[in-house]
């Protein structure tokens, strides 16, 4: 199965169809036309394989990069332009014993209790 993003004139990704792959070679139109959905339809895939990401609804799709870029989770995160991922501006600890999650008020990752 071959999956689309619908994006708005903004770019921002509104919701992600399925199409057979029978009609993934025309999924714009098919999308578009054949099922009445109209809008503009971006291939993507849960593989990564093309556009980098998969699209995430509320994520944008960036044309020059030809990518999609998942929603922005936190304020003080960094767009990393080659993978198109956001990442925490300080890496996360390493330590495969414990488990973190970000704090945006203190800008630092924390560990769970």
């Amino acid at each position: 199965m071959a999956h689309f993003a619908e994006i708005d004139s903004n770019n921002k990704v509104l919701r992600v169809l399925v199409v057979d792959n029978s009609q993934e070679h025309r999924g714009q139109e098919f999308l578009a036309n054949d099922l009445g959905l109209g809008g503009t339809w971006i291939q993507t895939s849960y593989n990564n394989n093309i556009r980098k990401n998969f699209a995430a609804v509320n994520g944008t799709y960036n044309e020059d990069k030809d990518a999609f870029i998942p929603p922005k989770l936190y304020n003080s995160w960094i767009l990393n332009e080659e993978t198109c991922k956001w990442e925490a501006p300080i890496s996360k600890p390493t330590n495969e014993s414990k488990s973190y999650y970000w704090s945006e008020d203190d800008l630092i990752w924390k560990e769970y209790n």
